[in-house]
């Protein structure tokens, strides 16, 4: 059978923007491992009417309802008394979540458990309990009219944490067939472009099926296969790598890994190479990102942040006519960023970003977004021009994923300088 799911959020914090619907994306990210489709995500607020019609709504539309908040023991803690209302199931204490309650109480509070906390307790008659190890609240899933409904807490970290303990075996329980995901990461190709190359193969996969994911500044895309055993899934899933791989080249760097980061953390430990950067419009988050990893200390040795023409000339040794002639954000200037850095730092390689973050055009009348990002290395110095757009966190994001994209390269043996554009 083929599942569709929507994901109700309950709370009119989320409505109001004081926090962000994280549990939405963590969930849809963990159906769509599962070979779940999430056709609409529905923010409701703490309203009983409002939140009786969306389900209404979504019940016409979708056979796997999953909200989040409204469990709680607080006065506007009502989705357990709405969903089962909308599906004629009634409310009975559960025992064992009532024991749970009262021994919490009893151990942290030294009371009796307030009325307003047991109707935490209430669950929706014949449903599956699942227990909240996180927190007080549990949350229930059952099945009427042949939908499924699954409630859960509404805080990131209880919602996490039940989805992928609770949930998700539950939701896998559905279906006889075995689910089978892998990913691959590509840089260098916009996913306008990664779709244009593969929009024919992924309008007629089935099983498997082949989806785009934008990422920040990349683009991620997940082989799902349906097989009755894992080893099948396995099998159907390798031949589509090998496709993907195959077509998109050198802008793929990696199956199943984290980041491009951590890919470049891996070959540099690998092949016992050392690498340090001098960062200008990038202000140290090319550091930042990479010292994140565990680890990073056995390769990375440091980071120059070369904010002003000065720093670049005083301490990386830009010459100052350079500067003056061709200005802080050029070829040369990077090239000498980089070889500056690797000189300072005493590494292997080195990576110097300068570049136009804006808001204003620079010095020269350069552009907003235009960024040079340089390698240097052992055999030689490289670089990279590339025009990147008006928003300065985009700018400085892309920058950095270049910087690591070009000691990729350099590891692996492949075009430093040449990238397609992303868009």
């Amino acid at each position: 059978m083929n599942y569709v799911a929507e994901l109700l959020a309950v709370g009119t914090e989320l409505l109001l923007g004081d926090i962000a619907n994280t549990d939405a994306q963590f969930i849809s990210q963990g159906l769509s491992q599962l070979g779940i489709t999430v056709h609409y995500h529905t923010v409701v607020g703490d309203n009983p009417q409002r939140l009786k019609e969306a389900v209404a709504v979504a019940r016409t539309r979708a056979n796997i309802i999953i909200t989040t908040g409204g469990l709680g023991p607080t006065y506007d803690d009502l989705t357990k008394q709405t969903l089962a209302e909308a599906f004629g199931k009634t409310l009975l204490l559960h025992e064992p979540t009532a024991q749970r309650l009262r021994d919490y109480f009893m151990r942290n509070n030294k009371r009796e458990v307030p009325a307003n906390s047991m109707q935490q307790a209430m669950l929706p008659e014949g449903c599956t309990v699942l227990q909240n190890d996180w927190g007080t609240a549990p949350g229930c899933a059952f099945v009427a009219e042949g939908i499924h409904v699954v409630m859960l807490p509404g805080p990131p970290r209880e919602c996490a944490s039940m989805f992928t303990n609770c949930a998700i075996p539950y939701l896998r329980a559905l279906s006889d067939a075995t689910i089978f995901s892998r990913t691959i990461r590509i840089f260098g190709l916009g996913e306008p472009a990664v779709e244009n190359k593969l929009k024919g193969v992924m309008e007629t996969m089935e099983n498997p099926t082949l989806a785009p994911y934008a990422k920040e500044g990349e683009v991620l895309l997940r082989v799902t296969a349906r097989a009755g055993n894992q080893a099948d899934a396995e099998r159907m899933v390798e031949p589509v790598l090998h496709m993907v791989a195959d077509t998109l080249g050198d802008a793929v760097y990696g199956f199943d890994v984290p980041s491009l980061e951590a890919v470049v953390l891996d070959l540099l430990k690998k092949n016992g190479v050392t690498l340090g950067a001098a960062e200008s419009c990038t202000g140290g988050l090319f550091a930042k990102r990479f010292t994140d990893l565990p680890g990073a200390s056995a390769v990375f040795q440091g980071s120059v942040v070369a904010y002003s023409a000065a720093i670049k000339e005083k301490v990386l040794g830009v010459p100052k006519d350079v500067l003056e002639e061709k200005g802080t954000v050029s070829e040369e200037t990077a090239r000498y960023l980089a070889e500056g850095a690797r000189r300072v730092l005493g590494t292997d390689l080195a990576v110097g970003i300068t570049g136009v973050a804006g808001p204003d055009s620079d010095e020269k009348d350069n552009p907003v977004g235009l960024v040079y990002v340089a390698l240097a290395g052992e055999t030689g110095t490289y670089v990279r021009r590339i025009y990147m757009g008006k928003d300065r966190n985009w700018i400085r994001t892309l920058a950095t994923l270049h910087g690591y994209d070009m000691v990729r390269r350099y590891l692996t043996g492949k075009d430093i300088e040449t990238v397609e554009e992303l868009r």
